[in-house]
């Protein structure tokens, strides 16, 4: 089931120390053991290609429960359950449940230092240069931005689960974090994310802007002159999606943000349209007929993803990189950095080694 965004500001009330777990925690061997070269490289005939892709979306996402990741990656909750139970007994992810005053949230999954070390020695980097460390992953547990971070991944996490179903015509091509995001467009502006969509012989990409409905609109509103600088410094025009925790939240930012597009010089360069949780029946579905832009009529119709560009019928979109990397500008430095993972997983293994 989808996160409820019912008063989203508060679904992490009072985040806590991890709870005690309701079921029995599986043992685990020692630090020591677990950060020894022979640990690492016995985990070498056991990893799959599943756990691979896994641990490169932990990297590149930094958390993900229980629910997403059994709709990413697995073909129910009990298979992922028991190969999340020993990945965690063999140290390549870790665990936590955040405090909830009434029921309990999923559990929640981050990279640890096994899973980390295997990227790394897979990508040929030294692990130091990884930029990876065991503290901060472990630590959003206490993070205040961790309800954020996996509101967002959901609205990510949905796509991919609709990508995998039966027949589905549509597929995750980019998802792109905010982190990701922030190394290659930082200096002018930070996405919620990127993401990348082909359905019915179209594609779609898009910057998302998640709204919780804690920022001050105004501010907002503001990220729309860094687009359209974004857009002028690239030459590549690409729609701002943004989505709002409610249809009164809608309605009052696209107010402001219809004020801040006007006072654009180029507000063609800065395609935006919203949405709120209220909008369609799963309130995370992106690809619902739920988008609706910023510049036309407040009951304009609502468009699914992939009509998107209908929305702006005379932009001309760049074509899609064959490589999926976009920089800010042509002789910016890139840092050596893990290539960001296929959203899709690879096909589940016919029996895992445990």
């Amino acid at each position: 089931m989808p996160i409820a965004f019912g008063g989203l500001h508060t679904m992490y009330p009072n985040l806590t120390p991890q709870r005690q777990l309701r079921t029995s925690r599986p043992q685990r061997p020692a630090a020591r053991v677990l950060n020894s070269v022979e640990h690492h490289a016995r985990l070498a005939g056991h990893l799959t290609d599943r756990d691979r892709w896994l641990c490169r979306m932990l990297f590149e996402h930094h958390v993900l429960t229980s629910t997403q990741t059994v709709d990413i990656a697995f073909a129910g909750r009990r298979s992922a359950n028991l190969r999340l139970r020993r990945l965690y007994q063999w140290g390549v992810v870790h665990r936590f449940q955040p405090h909830r005053e009434h029921g309990s949230h999923p559990m929640h999954y981050v990279l640890d230092t096994a899973g980390a070390v295997a990227l790394a020695r897979e990508a040929g980097i030294d692990p130091k240069d990884l930029g990876y460390r065991r503290e901060r992953e472990v630590g959003r547990a206490f993070s205040m931005q961790l309800a954020h971070t996996v509101a967002c991944n959901e609205l990510f996490t949905t796509l991919i689960r609709r990508a995998r179903q039966p027949g589905a015509d549509g597929t995750l091509a980019a998802w792109w974090s905010a982190t990701r995001c922030g190394r290659h467009w930082g200096d002018i502006v930070t996405p919620d994310g990127y993401g990348r969509w082909r359905e019915a012989g179209r594609e779609i990409e898009w910057f998302v802007e998640f709204d919780f409905g804690t920022e001050q609109l105004s501010r907002l509103a503001g990220k729309l002159a860094r687009y359209e600088r974004l857009a002028d410094t690239t030459g590549i025009t690409t729609p701002v999606l943004i989505w709002l925790p409610s249809a009164q939240r809608e309605a009052n930012a696209r107010r402001a943000l219809a004020e801040a597009l006007n006072a654009l010089d180029r507000p063609d360069r800065v395609p935006v349209a919203t949405t709120s949780g209220d909008a369609a029946p799963d309130p995370v579905d992106m690809s619902a007929p739920r988008w609706r832009r910023v510049d036309g009529p407040a009951t304009g119709r609502r468009a699914a993803l992939a009509e998107v560009p209908d929305l702006w019928p005379n932009l001309h979109y760049a074509e899609p990189s064959t490589s999926g990397r976009r920089q800010a500008t042509a002789d910016a430095p890139v840092p050596r950095e893990l290539t960001a993972p296929s959203p899709m997983p690879p096909p589940d293994p016919l029996r895992p080694r445990r």
